[in-house]
């Protein structure tokens, strides 16, 4: 049995000054377009996924961030985008339409709880249940496995999911999140039948070494057939 890949890719970077939101089956949730940013990211993610394999599948969650980010790849390479709810981040209640900022005044034991890496999702009020949050996300990029069982799968999301999935197979209990992935950054996991391992986590070098994801010259002359 040969080894696959999942890629769990978080969004690139979105317009924070953007105020939408759209309505979700969780609720009504904050959803920005990308920026300017986000948009150079999402081009560069693409440059480097145009070297792999081509995937069995493309999926995103239903946000802009991540939908238009999966587009920019999954447009160049002429397949569709599997849009699926499931995958949108964590639900945060009344912080949906709130910045850092309101959050530390309402509640001053969220920044200490930031600093110090401890959870807080749990403060905001009528919040998705981290349990629920991660048998959510566990649920959902089993399926989308289990929908492929041949060629690896992309599958852009946020951190949070990223974060929900990791934390599973890793055996992290009693932590929200454990790490901070980068936009656009690929978080891999190795398929291999009914085992998953984790391979790599976070990683952006496309973004700080662009240069590594550019053809060489005989690269071109080969893939060119000349």
């Amino acid at each position: 049995m040969s080894d696959r890949r999942l890629y769990l890719i978080r969004h690139a970077r979105p317009d924070y000054t953007s105020s939408l939101h759209s309505q979700t089956p969780l609720g009504l949730q904050y959803d920005p377009p990308l920026g300017e940013v986000g948009r150079e990211q999402a081009a560069r993610l693409a440059d480097r996924l145009e070297l792999l394999d081509r995937p069995a599948a493309v999926y995103s969650s239903t946000l802009a961030r991540a939908r238009e980010t999966a587009h920019v790849y999954a447009d160049r390479i002429d397949m569709p985008v599997i849009e699926r709810d499931d995958l949108c981040e964590w639900f945060a209640g009344e912080w949906e339409a709130k910045d850092f900022e309101q959050i530390f005044q309402e509640h001053p034991d969220a920044i200490d709880l930031f600093r110090n890496q401890n959870p807080a999702w749990h403060l905001a009020p009528g919040s998705e249940r981290a349990d629920a949050f991660q048998q959510r996300c566990v649920e959902a990029v089993e399926s989308i496995i289990d929908a492929h069982p041949e060629g690896d799968v992309v599958v852009v999301a946020h951190g949070g999911v990223i974060n929900g999935y990791f934390s599973h197979i890793l055996g992290i209990r009693d932590q929200d999140m454990f790490f901070l992935p980068e936009n656009t950054s690929l978080n891999t996991v190795v398929i291999r039948g009914d085992e998953r391992r984790a391979w790599f986590l976070s990683d952006a070098s496309h973004l700080t070494d662009p240069g590594w994801f550019e053809l060489r010259e005989w690269e071109r002359d080969v893939a060119e057939g000349s």
